[in-house]
């Protein structure tokens, strides 16, 4: 997690110190934002309680082709990257299995979760009204860079607490996909994502899939 913190933090220093070159022409070429951001995990395990707010986090950049000469309206393509956590009372006992599965936890924790990062090619019509208000409908594709389960809390009935990190969970889809929308004033939207496709390939793993419902700025 550290090291996809670092590279997520890279991204906003980059980001941050482009738009300060950025001229008053090209500004309405170039968009940066960040969406702020809670999961609804659907399609759970049957005996999985999912924490209520499992925040994400995403950054991105888009270069915005006007539909005609005159419009305000654009198509916008860029980069980005995304960081999905679930938090639950299940956690994965054995990554590396042919099959995964969540099994429950019946011991003292104070912690479960499962965390994965994408990078994503974002797609947008973007629709402004009045040059204030904004629709935003588009579609992204991604693709898996990391992933891991953390896990703080007993291995057995009355045991120590311990604090467990573990990497490359097995049957994670390698690609996903799914649509966009936003609605905003100014610099400030409404965002949601639909991940159409599951976490984990079908049949190696639950049908785990994320709807992500927050905020968007983009002050560049």
């Amino acid at each position: 997690m550290r090291k996809t913190g670092l590279l997520i933090l890279a991204m906003l220093l980059f980001t941050m110190a482009q738009a300060q070159v950025i001229t008053n022409k090209t500004s309405k070429a170039v968009t940066v934002g960040f969406d702020l951001f809670t999961d609804i995990w659907l399609s759970p395990p049957a005996d999985m309680k999912v924490r209520t707010i499992n925040q994400g986090f995403n950054v991105f950049a888009t270069y915005n082709f006007a539909l005609s000469e005159e419009s305000p309206h654009t198509f916008s393509i860029g980069l980005g990257m995304r960081t999905h956590n679930l938090y639950s009372d299940n956690r994965i006992t054995n990554l590396h299995a042919d099959t995964i599965a969540f099994v429950k936890i019946d011991q003292e924790y104070k912690r479960s979760k499962m965390n994965l990062v994408y990078a994503e090619v974002p797609m947008e019509l973007r629709f402004r009204f009045d040059n204030t208000w904004k629709i935003g409908i588009g579609f992204k594709a991604s693709m898996l860079l990391d992933n891991k389960v953390k896990y703080l809390g007993s291995l057995v009935e009355d045991g120590p607490t311990v604090k467990m990190k573990e990497k490359d969970i097995n049957q994670l889809e390698k690609y996903t996909f799914g649509p966009t929308l936003r609605f905003g004033y100014k610099w400030v939207s409404v965002f949601g994502f639909y991940q159409i496709s599951s976490a984990f390939q079908r049949g190696l793993g639950p049908e785990l899939a994320p709807i992500s419902v927050g905020i968007t700025l983009s002050p560049f």
